[in-house]
């Protein structure tokens, strides 16, 4: 139900007289399941005097405790409604971040598994993109040399000669190699016209994955296909 102000008068005094009584329940709960000290000062409609739970000395009593406080720990945990609804605004933020992380990710990895299935590089996104799924395939490879035996040399696919960050926020080291790797990618998407605009309005575009040779500085692992 969406909190909003009840017009009709005798609607909103019966939701008064009930939401008193369980916000009393609510107190007496956590005072005693969690063994904290808590009170409740509640100001009616047409009431000259508030009404308090559990006493007005202990009333007293909670309120004179929080005001023996510094104020930086008063204040440590105080929210009003802007700061509440602003703090729920950043985590929901976070959150959405994560999940567009993700889905990211597992796209970039749908789409290696498919070029290794095709041995072409199937593609229609953009330059970022592209980077992207470089970063995806150099996570991949490197999981998979970490399984290996450790006399066993690792290789990583570079992303940019820049020193592009991975996904985990770590720096790649791009060597000779792998640079041109990359460069060679490029180039092959430059001469087919590779654009944002052209990659978003003609479809995919193709290039081969895998057919370098000595030439292109691409030595040929045997433990890949």
């Amino acid at each position: 139900m969406k909190p909003q102000y009840i017009v009709d008068e005798s609607k909103r005094r019966a939701t008064y007289r009930v939401r008193k009584v369980g916000m009393k329940k609510k107190l007496q709960e956590i005072s005693t399941l969690c063994g904290i000290q808590a009170c409740g000062i509640i100001y009616g409609p047409n009431e000259t005097v508030p009404e308090v739970w559990p006493s007005h000395s202990e009333v007293q009593r909670v309120i004179n405790r929080f005001y023996a406080m510094s104020e930086i720990d008063q204040k440590k945990n105080m929210l009003t409604q802007e700061s509440f609804l602003k703090q729920n605004f950043r985590k929901v933020q976070d959150q959405l971040k994560k999940a567009r992380d993700e889905n990211k990710k597992k796209e970039m990895e749908l789409l290696m598994f498919h070029c290794l299935g095709s041995g072409r590089i199937v593609h229609s996104a953009d330059t970022i993109d592209m980077n992207y799924f470089l970063l995806v395939i150099n996570q991949n490879l490197r999981g998979v040399n970490g399984k290996k035996s450790t006399d066993q040399p690792q290789h990583g696919i570079g992303v940019s000669s820049n020193g592009t960050e991975n996904l985990n926020g770590e720096r790649i080291i791009v060597d000779g190699l792998n640079q041109g790797i990359v460069q060679t990618n490029i180039g092959a998407m430059q001469r087919q016209g590779w654009s944002s605009d052209s990659t978003r309005g003609r479809g995919n575009a193709m290039f081969p994955f895998g057919d370098y040779n000595h030439s292109s500085g691409l030595e040929h692992d045997p433990s890949f296909p």
